[in-house]
């Protein structure tokens, strides 16, 4: 039988890539985790990882181990989630993961409504991009995680299951002496012959999708001048003259003196935020709970948005 915190250290150390890291990880001493893999070895009956004056390197058996351990401790998860269910919402754990503008700007006042009513359920909260958010739900370490896509985009089946909570429209931002920034009836259209600061094409965000598409629909392909995936630093650029930008409603909680920040209307592009779980993971009555307040909140987000539109 193999031993189930062993295969923890030995996804850490796949994936931190050197027992020293895995070591400072798991709070343990750089010993301990060798002695950790070598008694897993000796329960699998083969090696599982290469040492080398490099670092690690797993063997195709170590590899083969570690593809099953994420599903392995997810469960595990699952299983010690809902002991602590059994009691209901008068104690228990949820782990919650959110990429950063909806970290700053949903998840507070979710968390806050959340405590005021099962102040007995711990709550912990881990920022990370969207991808990584997926990812830490798929290997248990997390059960709810705030996720955007694009909402032109189809999701095949990956074993996620998504709560829609709002859509959060993209608005155009110029530096405040740009000739057409207080143009009225501006559309993207005015802008394509400027160059363009956008959000890297590799991440699973898709902000630098739902541009293009947008650009695409307008009649044109932008010329990107820079990439950025930190939209404070986008308006800093915005500011210094460098290019425009398509930024989201959620990253404008803070917007610069310098710089204008346009409305395209209904028709603006958006993202959608959802809010992510394992599809066929257990939901304990702290999760369910947690994602019924996560809808509350982003419909009032949205209510919120239509009245300041209505009142402009």
């Amino acid at each position: 039988m193999l031993d189930v915190k062993r295969l923890r250290v030995l996804r850490e150390v796949a994936s931190r890539g050197s027992f020293s890291s895995a070591a400072d990880t798991l709070g343990y001493t750089q010993s301990a985790i060798s002695q950790q893999v070598a008694a897993l070895e000796r329960e699998a009956g083969t090696m599982l990882v290469q040492r080398g004056a490099r670092g690690v390197r797993l063997t195709d058996a170590g590899r083969a181990l570690v593809s099953h351990a994420d599903a392995i401790l997810a469960r595990l998860s699952d299983a010690e989630a809902e002991l602590e269910a059994i009691a209901g919402l008068r104690g228990g754990r949820l782990r919650l993961v959110s990429f950063p503008s909806a970290g700053a700007t949903v998840m507070p006042q979710a968390i806050a409504r959340f405590r005021e009513r099962h102040p007995a359920v711990e709550l912990s909260l881990e920022p990370a991009e969207p991808e990584d958010g997926l990812a830490m739900l798929r290997s248990g370490d997390a059960d709810v995680a705030l996720s955007c896509e694009a909402s032109f985009t189809a999701n095949d089946d990956d074993g996620i299951d998504r709560r829609r909570l709002l859509e959060d429209p993209m608005y155009l931002v110029l530096p405040s002496g740009h000739p057409l920034a207080r143009k009225p009836g501006l559309g993207l259209e005015d802008l394509a012959e400027e160059a363009w600061i956008m959000g890297s094409l590799c991440g699973a965000c898709p902000d630098a999708q739902v541009l293009l598409r947008a650009c695409t629909r307008a009649g044109f392909e932008p010329r990107i001048a820079f990439h950025s995936d930190d939209y404070l630093a986008i308006q800093g650029f915005i500011a210094a003259g460098v290019g425009v930008s398509l930024i989201p409603d959620l990253a404008l909680v803070a917007v610069r003196d310098d710089v204008i920040v346009r409305s395209l209307g209904s028709d603006a592009p958006a993202r959608r935020i959802v809010a992510a779980t394992l599809a066929d993971g257990y939901c304990s009555p702290a999760k369910t709970a947690m994602l019924d307040v996560l809808g509350e909140v982003g419909a009032e987000f949205e209510c919120s948005r239509r009245k300041l539109a209505l009142a402009s």
